[in-house]
């Protein structure tokens, strides 16, 4: 378990350089959580490092845990599962899938990804997905697969939020704000947790819905943090050429890769207040990277069918 205990895995800030903020006064920084590991990278490798350890510290052998066809959490709990010898099982809403298993495999770059890291893949209609935390869906689970840990979807639990406190280090105080893009709410909620009184936290959601305040109270009691749901860009996966051009720009300017699902519509957020005078003058920004790369290539299949720009990594 080397790679969750034994190492510290603090992220570098990059600061940004753009005539957009020397005009507005105002500086951002990334944290490149994205550099922590290829497919374990970000909130990922913070919301499994502790519920890997525990997983090792019960004696399980196998984790378990849930996700859609293109979830990075699968792909990376996966891989996190073969780096440090626990066996993994993934179950993937879409029955479907299952049908031509092997077709399914070749156009899916993360199932594909998951299967090469020795995950057990179980194909579930989205009826069923929907009873995934129910204790007769769970136990019919542990008829066919044998005992193990369960990490939920997304891999949000408490254990996923004092993993992600360890994001912010000492060196983070001195900004202003904390920029971040939401899914679940697990991230953000552990980044509040860890933030300074005087620190604003802003969360960017990547879904459409007003639920996510709700989920974020569950872990936090701090209020110094809000959502800003203009720049989801339809809803969860939906992107369209202004957001593509923006992140192919931002990779060649900055030469930083950006994900179209998180990432690159939190950075336009970011982008799009400052131009809109949201920030004052002298405010430091500090976005989080929060990885998610592995996911770009599927996009450009979807891309290309749509005759669109791919996205550049």
């Amino acid at each position: 378990m080397n790679f969750f205990s034994s190492v510290t895995r603090e992220s570098k800030n990059e600061e940004i350089v753009h005539p957009v903020l020397k005009e507005a006064g105002v500086s951002v920084c990334i944290k490149r959580e994205d550099l922590i590991h290829e497919y374990i990278s970000g909130n990922k490798f913070r919301k499994l490092k502790y519920n890997f350890l525990e997983a090792k510290n019960k004696g399980f052998e196998t984790i378990l845990t849930f996700g859609g066809a293109f979830s990075n959490h699968i792909c990376a709990t996966a891989a996190a599962g073969k780096l440090v010898g626990l066996d993994t099982v993934g179950v993937i809403r879409g029955e479907e899938l299952a049908k031509n298993l092997s077709h399914t495999l070749s156009q899916n770059d993360t199932l594909r990804l998951a299967s090469h890291n020795g995950m057990q893949l179980k194909f579930v209609s989205r009826a069923d997905y929907k009873e995934k935390t129910s204790t007769a869906f769970l136990e019919a689970l542990k008829k066919e697969f044998g005992s193990f840990y369960c990490v939920p979807e997304g891999g949000t639990n408490d254990l996923a939020i004092k993993g992600c406190e360890e994001i912010l280090t000492s060196e983070d105080q001195v900004f202003d704000y904390i920029c971040c893009a939401v899914g679940t709410g697990g991230t953000i909620s552990g980044i509040i947790n860890a933030s300074q009184g005087k620190q604003q936290v802003i969360g960017f959601p990547a879904l459409k819905g007003d639920f996510l305040s709700d989920e974020i109270k569950k872990y936090t009691h701090k209020t110094n943090w809000s959502l800003t749901n203009e720049y989801h860009f339809g809803g969860y996966g939906k992107i369209n050429l202004t957001l593509i051009e923006f992140i192919n720009r931002f990779k060649k300017e900055q030469n930083i890769a950006l994900d179209p699902i998180y990432t690159g519509k939190m950075m336009y957020g970011v982008f799009d207040k400052i131009e809109k005078g949201f920030f004052t003058k002298n405010t430091r920004i500090l976005a989080i990277h929060t990885g998610g790369l592995q996911g770009v290539s599927g996009m450009n299949k979807k891309l290309s069918k749509k005759k669109l720009p791919l996205i550049r990594i």
